[in-house]
């Protein structure tokens, strides 16, 4: 085999194999990166065990008349409502503080976009 057969064989070898070093994989960069698929799962584990629903000013009367705090005390409160009656007896204490306070600085509260217990109860979070 001559010289030239040779380089020919090795260029072709070389072309065919670059595109394979070109895709995603389990390395650095953007995607999945080391370790994927590895660990217990979507929807298993310790954090599983948490409910999965955000409170926002979509869903919360108030909202922005409320400090960091105050979001994570009501948002602790209406996760411990066991029904959906104590998730609307904590919603309508919290409604009321919230107009007094809007009361005292003079504004005017829209009503929420979504109801928080409703959608609880939709996602089978209160009984």
């Amino acid at each position: 085999m001559k010289f030239s057969q040779i380089v020919l064989i090795a260029l072709l070898g070389t072309a065919v194999a670059l595109p394979g070093y070109a895709q995603p994989g389990s390395g650095g960069g953007p995607g999945a990166g080391p370790g994927a698929g590895m660990g217990p799962g979507p929807g298993k584990g310790p954090a599983a065990k948490r409910p999965r629903f955000q409170f926002s000013q979509e869903n919360t009367f108030g909202w922005k008349l409320m400090s960091a705090e105050e979001h994570s005390a009501h948002r602790a409160k209406m996760l411990s409502a066991k029904t959906y009656d104590e998730c609307k007896a904590v919603q309508n204490e919290q409604h009321q503080q919230m107009q007094a306070r809007a009361e005292e600085k003079h504004m005017t509260l829209a009503a929420p976009r979504q109801n928080a217990c409703d959608r609880m109860k939709a996602r089978g979070l209160l009984k």
